[in-house]
């Protein structure tokens, strides 16, 4: 987890100062608002922030909207840090980010997670729970810092908000937030590099006060066919919590780009940690308008 931390931040830091300047947008695009929306034309090439869990670095067009949804999302986990049997199956639907431009380089989210069902079987106890319902909210605003309209690098700072709105057990009814910080980087030979570098300040298990973690990923993409694109990613989360374990994760997974404006995508993240979920498969689409 140092290593990856380590590396994420010395691109950052290096990256900024060789390649701030980049190369200029052909248009000056910056009177552009939520009600002037930029023309056709002159928007960029959709950028979502699914389906790896590095965020993009780039916004959506200003007075424009985005919609990027998990369809479906299992998640499985028996390998936990305790080794006593407990098994978890989770499931979520049409957990949905809605995104709108509100400046060239400055867009607005909302997650909502409509629906989510977790199954507990703690085997030791000889007891089985069941939660389902509603999640926890999320606000966030991402600001591009440079590289939204060319150059090849792109650098952007995005602040959240989690709001406890989650019903039956499934959040920890806490406000909860940090700041993520994701860095694109245009490779040599059509390969796309992501880095993400993320904090978060979440309330500690008994409810008696907060802690910092730091999430890292590392995301390597390329189009394979046609329209067909593949990543391979590692995600490593940090918790300064007493006893908290480290979570690692390799994720892959597939889009293929239907229209411009519509991408489809699935992939499965795997636990390499006990700590971390032992699999979690998923399907989803992104659709800008």
């Amino acid at each position: 987890m140092t290593t990856v931390r380590t590396l994420t931040t010395g691109v950052l830091s290096c990256t900024a100062a060789s390649l701030f300047a980049g190369e200029g947008s052909p248009k000056d695009k910056s009177g552009y608002h939520l009600f002037n929306p930029t023309p056709r034309v002159l928007m960029r090439e959709m950028s979502t922030d699914r389906p790896d869990i590095t965020e993009s670095a780039y916004t959506v067009d200003a007075g424009h909207f985005q919609v990027e949804m998990d369809l479906a999302s299992f998640s499985y986990d028996r390998h936990n840090p305790e080794a006593d049997g407990t098994r978890v199956e989770a499931w979520s639907f049409a957990t949905t980010n809605f995104k709108v431009g509100l400046l060239n380089n400055v867009d607005l989210q909302l997650v909502v997670p409509f629906f989510n069902t977790v199954r507990t079987d703690d085997r030791a106890a000889g007891m089985v729970s069941r939660d389902r319902g509603f999640g926890d909210l999320s606000v966030r605003l991402k600001v591009n810092l440079w590289g939204n309209d060319g150059g090849r690098t792109a650098l952007a700072v995005m602040p959240f908000l989690k709001i406890p709105t989650a019903g039956d057990d499934l959040g920890n009814d806490a406000v909860e937030g940090g700041i993520i910080v994701p860095l694109a980087v245009e490779l040599p030979g059509g390969w796309g590099l992501g880095l993400m570098a993320e904090f978060d300040f979440n309330e500690d298990g008994d409810g008696r006060g907060y802690h910092a973690e730091f999430v890292d990923s590392i995301t390597l993409s390329h189009d394979l066919i046609g329209a067909l694109g593949g990543y391979l990613e590692f995600v490593s989360i940090a918790s300064t919590e007493r006893g908290a374990d480290w979570i690692g994760m390799v994720d892959v997974g597939l889009t293929y780009a239907l229209s411009e404006d519509l991408q489809l995508d699935a992939g499965v993240n795997i636990g390499v940690s006990r700590a971390a979920d032992d699999i979690n498969p998923f399907i989803g689409f992104s659709w800008r308008f």
